[in-house]
């Protein structure tokens, strides 16, 4: 480890890895030195994040698959410990936005798509990965909530509510592997972002009027880098 690469030798898997934050996130841990596993469900989207990430100079590997699938979420936690021994860094940021409706409208088919990708897809990665985490000298754990986890809004019912069961997963995880001081827990709450998410919920907005993916990555990197305490829920602001 350096001053310039602080995770150098470090692995770091992060979901979501396509686009966005998840994509923003996998380059920022990349410069810093660590291996990072890409998982996305297009391979085509993954190979272009991991081709910016040779190009400068980091390391990568990419991990096409559905994590709606536990067997998929099992293989992979199978491959990757074939080949390392601990996981340093773990990002949970995939995530389904789902419908905007009154909650007496929701579609049962399609929220319990919502529950599997935001909570129980996290759960089983958390699950898969945890004796590798247990494994690492120090491991990280960043899970991606949102506003309207802690203040439920009007239409936003399903992805609300499948927010506030990722945050409790979390933090329970956090209050049970806290006495180890090895794994460490970060709820990060991004607000406002330029995603696709954001656009497809916000359609009318000016993507310029939002920040980008990168200055959440820049703060989830700062917070890694700091003192923080496990379980402490954070919300970026521009």
């Amino acid at each position: 480890m350096t001053d310039q690469k602080p995770f150098a030798g470090k692995l770091a898997l992060v979901t979501g890895a396509s686009r966005g934050i998840g994509a923003a996130t996998a380059e920022v841990l990349a410069s810093a030195g660590a291996h990072v596993v890409l998982v996305a469900r297009t391979a085509s989207a993954l190979e272009a994040v991991e081709d910016r990430i040779h190009d400068a100079g980091g390391s990568a590997t990419i991990a096409p698959l559905d994590l709606t699938d536990a067997d998929s979420v099992a293989k992979l936690a199978a491959a990757i410990g074939e080949r390392w021994t601990a996981l340093d860094l773990l990002v949970l940021n995939a995530a389904m936005l789902g419908s905007l409706t009154p909650v007496e409208h929701i579609d049962a088919k399609e929220y319990g798509r919502v529950l599997t990708t935001n909570v129980l897809a996290n759960q089983a990665l958390i699950a898969a990965f945890d004796p590798m985490l247990r494994r690492a000298e120090r491991a990280e754990v960043v899970g991606l909530t949102s506003s309207v986890g802690r203040e439920p809004r009007a239409f936003w019912g399903a992805y609300g509510s499948s927010k506030a069961a990722l945050e409790a997963l979390l933090i329970a995880y956090a209050d049970e592997t806290a006495h180890s001081g090895r794994v460490r827990v970060h709820v990060v709450d991004p607000g406002a972002t330029r995603t696709r998410m954001r656009q497809l919920a916000f359609p009318g907005e000016e993507p310029d009027s939002v920040k980008a993916p990168e200055v959440v990555a820049a703060a989830i990197m700062e917070r890694l880098l700091g003192d923080a305490p496990t379980g402490e829920r954070v919300r970026i602001d521009a």
